[in-house]
């Protein structure tokens, strides 16, 4: 009996940390798409494709840039100061993904943003955001920008 429970909470474990782990690995690829459009963001197809990961009522806290409220507001600022100039990259091994049970994942990690005319990669940045899962539409809410710094 002893034998059966262990063998029971080793495989409950295992499956535990599939369901953690493929939740990482899904969370990552919606990460990917985001910023590859976020990335292309001057053409109005990728603008728009970038503006469906949103929920229209995201909220948006960036350290220097301040708040924004909703998506409309987000994505305005966006096109008008990000697209053409930066580019986003993932800080590789930095980005983790945890479940929020009955609503999505909140995702992490550390991003470095480059000019796209200097080609220059120096503003560094730790980010957070939630994201609802509503019938496997994942969409953001909420959005944390925080710690640029000069990329060291």
């Amino acid at each position: 009996m002893k034998k059966l429970s262990m063998f029971l909470f080793v495989l409950l474990s295992m499956s535990s940390f599939a369901n953690e782990a493929s939740l990482e690995d899904r969370m990552k690829v919606l990460d990917t798409e985001l910023f590859e459009s976020f990335n292309k963001c001057q053409s109005p197809e990728e603008l728009e494709k970038h503006a469906s990961f949103f929920s229209p009522d995201v909220e948006f806290y960036h350290d220097n840039g301040g708040v924004t409220w909703d998506r409309e507001s987000m994505i305005s600022n966006t096109k008008k100061n990000v697209c053409g100039n930066y580019t986003r990259k993932l800080v590789a091994g930095s980005f983790k993904a945890y479940p929020i049970n009955n609503f999505g994942a909140i995702t992490e990690g550390v991003h470095i943003f480059c000019d796209t005319k200097t080609k220059k990669c120096e503003g560094k940045a730790d980010f957070v955001m939630v994201w609802r899962n509503v019938n496997n539409k994942w969409e953001i809410t909420r959005v944390l920008s925080y710690g640029h710094s000069e990329n060291k």
